[in-house]
C-alpha cells in the first residue's frame, strides 16, 4: 500500500473515530500533496511524497522550536502531536551510530581528509541516505567526522 493510499485509508478511519487531531493533520499532508502534484503537472512518486512528508515534519519542527521561544506550550503539544503523526508515514530514520557508520565509509570511499571537502561528502551521503536521515545531522556528523 502506498503512502497515498494509507493517507486516504487513515483519514477514514480518523473521520469515523473522530480523531480530529489526526483528521486534520493528514488533511493537510494530503493538500501538500496534491499541491506538489498540480505544481508537477503529474502524479507525486513515492519518494516525492516521502520528500513532502519530510518537508512537512521539518515544517512542524520549526514550529515547534518557535513556540517554544514564545512560551506558548499549548502550541507546542498542537504541533508535537502533528509531529508524530506524520512521522508514521515516513521511513525510518537512521540513528546517529548508523549516520556515522555511513558518513565514515563515504569520508574512506571519497578519501576526504580535510573539512574544505565537506561538499563533496554530502553530495554523496544525501544520495544515499536521502529520505533516512535529516540533513542537518548529516551535516553535523560529518563536520565532527572531518574535523578530527
Amino acid at each position: 500500500m502506498s503512502i497515498k493510499e494509507r493517507l486516504m485509508a487513515d483519514l477514514q478511519k480518523a473521520m469515523r473515530e473522530h480523531d480530529q487531531v489526526r483528521r486534520d493533520t493528514i488533511r493537510m499532508a494530503r493538500a501538500a500533496i496534491q499541491n506538489a502534484e498540480k505544481a508537477l503537472l503529474r502524479e507525486a512518486t513515492e519518494d516525492e511524497v516521502i520528500e513532502i512528508l519530510n518537508r512537512q515534519v521539518k515544517q512542524r519542527n520549526e514550529s515547534i522550536e518557535m513556540f517554544r521561544q514564545g512560551h506558548r506550550e499549548d502550541l507546542v503539544a498542537e504541533e508535537q502531536a502533528q509531529l508524530e503523526i506524520l512521522q508514521e508515514y515516513l521511513p525510518q530514520q537512521l540513528g546517529r551510530p548508523e549516520i556515522e557508520a555511513a558518513l565514515e565509509a563515504i569520508i574512506a570511499e571519497l578519501g576526504a581528509t580535510s573539512p574544505q571537502q565537506l561538499g563533496t561528502v554530502m553530495r554523496e551521503a544525501m544520495t544515499r541516505l536521502k529520505g533516512q536521515a535529516d540533513g542537518r545531522h548529516v551535516n553535523e556528523i560529518a563536520r565532527a567526522l572531518l574535523s578530527r
